[in-house]
């Protein structure tokens, strides 16, 4: 894995899988937030299965969060190495002709992503832990000590959504997420090397993906904002 790690384009390949991974997990994420607007009751039990499966807690997860950690490492060694590689005195970069706007900025989006993520951190994940391993309650209960209590989950996202501030920042995110992923999502096919006869198509699904991902994510938060 170092030797891979030590190339460029073997950065470029791990960067690009480790993409293919998260991108995957955003539409997981997406279905499952998407419950939360058509049925708190299926919301709440889904919710639940995710958060006590063993499987899914203690494998899943903590691939999650290296494939996280390791996506905007990977992205800051590789935004060093092509500005350096840039200092070279005989090459005439233009990058205004050269690139997109969305390329030139990624590591830019991809700053605020991770400022968003820490944030959702903060929100959801650290509470959620603070419960279950700290508190030692896996019920997922609204009150853990009456058997007719209905889960937290639904309540805790509707509560999220209260102050203007937080729905404004969750919108901001996704649209920083919507540009990273106009050019990421095509970028990670180069750089597996998936240019074939198929690489149109793929654009033109990657722009979709780009778009609605991040569009529906905003729905979401708008929609429990407005019906509390």
């Amino acid at each position: 894995m170092s030797g891979i790690l030590n190339s460029s384009i073997g950065r470029k390949f791990a960067m690009g899988l480790s993409a293919f991974f998260l991108m995957i997990f955003l539409v997981q994420h997406f279905a499952i937030n998407l419950m939360s607007v058509c049925s708190s009751e299926t919301f709440n039990e889904v919710s639940h299965f995710m958060g006590t499966n063993w499987l899914i807690q203690y494998v899943m997860q903590p691939i999650l969060l290296f494939g996280v950690m390791f996506h905007f490492i990977m992205g800051f060694v590789l935004e060093i190495k092509n500005k350096g590689a840039r200092k070279i005195s005989y090459v005439k970069y233009n990058g205004n002709a050269n690139s997109t706007w969305m390329s030139r900025n990624m590591i830019y989006s991809g700053l605020f992503i991770l400022i968003f993520l820490v944030i959702h951190f903060l929100d959801f994940w650290f509470p959620e832990i603070n419960i279950k391993y700290i508190q030692g309650d896996t019920s997922g209960l609204i009150d853990p000590n009456s058997a007719d209590s209905g889960f937290r989950y639904f309540e805790e996202l509707q509560h999220k959504f209260v102050p203007v501030w937080r729905v404004a920042l969750y919108c901001v995110g996704f649209v920083f997420l919507s540009l990273h992923l106009l050019h990421g999502f095509n970028s990670a096919f180069q750089s597996v090397g998936a240019n074939n006869k198929y690489t149109k198509g793929l654009r033109g699904f990657g722009k979709a993906y780009a778009i609605l991902i991040p569009l529906g994510f905003i729905v979401i938060a708008l929609f429990h904002h407005f019906n509390q």
